[in-house]
């Protein structure tokens, strides 16, 4: 990979770090399509995982490999000779294949976790990246905990890491411990202290314990660091990771006081987010910088004055800039055709197959009966919900429940499954309780629910619902969405989603 001294590489961690935050598991599908979306955005490199930590794992990274042509497709590995040989073996099919080879470095990790001298940990990585460079030819290597490594000890190993081979060198703020001032001082201690640091590029790596970890990776890059490790939405473990978004759009936005650029498509970010939320359960938060729903909203008198003035006022950058919906929102109604939808989608940058279209245009004429206005959000949930119901054993046909504050609430549910109806009366603490029970009661699985949310996918009295299950099936924990103007409704249909992903998965296990 070229170093160009004004560009900065986006190294995304979604499917590997983001995926370890707790609750945050993907299935191996969701894990393909987030692929996509990453390649789509101009990611330059997709840690897709790491292999050796289990067979789904190691399958996953090896399906991005095979599908990713664009972005440097990376497995992440221990400095042991068997995780190395797994990220090889998952990568080796790649267009550009790296391996990630790390190892701690603190004098907290040796006393405690290692037990063994720095001499000792200089050996074995050196070793494991001269072990992992005869299997291929990128590799990056990091010292776990670097920010809280001695100096002289971090600019040695990584001396020598990059005369074994390392091509990349990465500085983790592990536990989110550093502050801006003092990362950027590594990051330029760095590249004045290691003698061949010309032959490497320098990469970020911050975790967000104390809210600094974007603060901290922009000081890297202002201190010399042309590579940051990043995560869509800012997921990952604990606190979660710097955010690519963020990261990004400082760049782009100051380009005046950086001087940088990326090959991000900004414009991908807002719909890439959405698919991130979806396919892990975590609701962006409505003040979520970039990819928040109210980052371009103004609701104080003033603002709104100023920015009817003149955008500028208050607003530093534009929602159609990160392929947000704009401040008008309004798009489509009851009485718009299939050329104005399409037209619609196509500018929101979802692409859809004839009959996929069908469907899509189908459901959104159901939902402007019930719905006034119609917006980019709702148009965007409605296609997931084509294809969520798509594809699934599954399929609700019919719900009609009665409650109420002194009577017990009932249920009637009609359901398509296996290719024969079903009709389940059944009644509950509420109706999505009795909902719940009847669904079970037809499909003869017992599944435990572990999590649920709703969110409002649009403002109004008959804004569309969104509702999020995470369920536990036998040992799998799946999540599940629906979404419609009814809750009952919309929580049947996430239910019914987790228990399809369920019986998918064990379809594909035996």
């Amino acid at each position: 990979m070229k170093n160009d001294k004004n560009k900065v590489f986006i190294f995304d961690t979604t499917l590997r770090d983001g995926e370890q935050a707790p609750g945050a598991s993907m299935n191996h599908q969701e894990k393909l399509e987030i692929a996509y979306a990453l390649e789509r955005l101009g990611v330059d490199i997709i840690e897709a995982g790491f292999p050796v930590s289990s067979k789904g794992d190691f399958g996953s990274v090896k399906e991005v490999a095979r599908y990713i042509k664009n972005s440097t497709v990376c497995g992440l590995a221990r400095s042991l000779t068997k995780d190395i040989d797994a990220a090889a073996e998952a990568v080796k099919n790649a267009q550009r294949p790296r391996i990630h080879v790390f190892l701690a470095t603190s004098r907290i990790h040796l006393e405690h976790k290692f037990k063994k001298s720095q001499e000792e940990i200089l050996n074995m990585a050196v070793e494991a990246v001269k072990y992992a460079r005869r299997k291929i030819g990128d590799i990056e290597f990091s010292p776990e905990d670097a920010s809280r490594t001695e100096k002289e000890f971090l600019y040695r190993i990584l001396e020598a890491v990059i005369k074994a081979g390392a091509s990349t060198v990465n500085i983790p703020d592990t536990v989110g411990y550093s502050t801006p001032q003092e990362y950027g001082d590594v990051i330029a201690g760095i590249c004045n202290n290691v003698p061949n640091i010309n032959k490497a590029i320098v990469s970020t790596h911050c975790h967000d314990d104390l809210g600094l970890a974007v603060a901290n990776s922009l000081a890297g890059v202002v201190n010399g660091a042309r590579q940051v490790e990043c995560t869509m939405n800012g997921i990952g473990e604990r606190a979660g990771n710097a955010s690519m978004e963020e990261i990004v759009m400082a760049v782009k936005t100051r380009a005046d006081f950086y001087g940088l650029s990326t090959n991000i498509n900004t414009k991908e970010f807002y719909r890439t987010s959405r698919m991130v939320s979806k396919a892990t359960g975590f609701i962006v938060p409505p003040n979520k910088a970039i990819v928040g729903a109210n980052a371009f909203r103004h609701e104080s008198g003033i603002h709104q004055d100023g920015i009817l003035k003149e955008k500028r006022t208050y607003e530093i950058m534009d929602a159609e800039d990160v392929g947000g919906p704009s401040n008008e929102g309004l798009v489509l109604g009851k009485h718009s055709g299939r050329h104005a939808f399409k037209d619609r989608l196509k500018a929101l940058g979802i692409t859809l197959t004839e009959a996929q279209m069908d469907q899509a245009f189908e459901r959104f004429k159901d939902l402007a009966d019930k719905k006034k206005e119609i917006f980019d959000d709702d148009l965007i949930t409605l296609v997931d919900e084509a294809g969520n119901t798509s594809k699934g054993f599954c399929l609700l046909e019919d719900l009609v429940y009665s409650s109420g504050s002194h009577i017990k609430p009932k249920v009637k549910v009609t359901l398509k499954f296996k290719g024969k109806t079903f009709k389940k009366n059944s009644s509950g603490d509420g109706p999505v309780d009795a909902s719940y029970k009847a669904i079970e009661s037809i499909i003869k699985i017992r599944a435990k629910l572990l999590d649920y949310s709703i969110q409002s996918v649009t403002s109004g009295k008959d804004a569309l619902g969104r509702v999020t299950v995470k369920v536990l099936v036998g040992d799998q924990s799946v999540i599940g969405h629906g979404a419609s103007t009814d809750i009952i409704e919309a929580s049947a249909k996430a239910y019914i989603n987790a228990i399809n992903k369920a019986m998918t998965l064990q379809s594909v296990k035996s």
